[in-house]
């Protein structure tokens, strides 16, 4: 067992929906965990349920909500704890605020690109979204009728239509301990 951490870190998994985000990023936390690490989720669903329960999904809210959950991110990696953040975050000015803060606080931040497929996100369907939207009953539906921009240059780029989860929890794993973070 190594030694725990005492520099956080926040490592943003971004992608569509049912990309893989959070199943990758709870494994990683119990792995780390099991090593000794101070390591929070701080899963989009319950951001939204509680910290950004007034915002809908327009442009406005989806950057405010970014804005919350970055720096609650920073908060506690700025505490040594190393914070997973599996969040959309669909558009790239928000990530760059967001790393920006970061960089202004002197904190570690990195970005990982849940590079999945459409196609796949729409066969997973985690919360049924796809279908949802596919029968008309919602719209705005990231990646589908609503934008997502992809990282042009992320830290990491998971392709998890092609590694399983633990496969792509080691690659992040990986990358903190390449970046001198665990």
């Amino acid at each position: 067992m190594s030694t725990p951490t005492t520099t956080g870190a926040t490592v943003w998994l971004t992608g569509l929906p049912s990309a893989g985000k959070t199943t990758i990023a709870y494994a990683l936390a119990e792995r780390l965990r099991g090593e000794g690490h101070r390591v929070e989720v701080l899963d989009g669903d319950e951001i939204r349920e509680f910290l950004s329960s007034g915002l809908g999904f327009s442009r406005e809210d989806r950057d405010t909500n970014v804005q919350r959950i970055g720096f609650v991110a920073e908060l506690l990696a700025s505490h040594g704890v190393t914070v997973l953040v599996p969040v959309i975050a669909p558009y790239a000015d928000s990530r760059e605020a967001v790393r920006k803060r970061h960089q202004r606080e002197g904190t570690p931040y990195l970005e990982v690109h849940v590079a999945t497929p459409v196609e796949v996100c729409s066969e997973r369907d985690v919360k049924g979204l796809y279908a949802k939207q596919a029968a008309g009953e919602i719209s705005g539906l990231t990646g589908v009728d609503d934008p997502y921009e992809a990282p042009a240059d992320p830290d990491l780029r998971i392709e998890t239509h092609k590694n399983g989860v633990q496969e792509s929890a080691a690659e992040v794993r990986l990358l903190l301990s390449e970046r001198g973070l665990l």
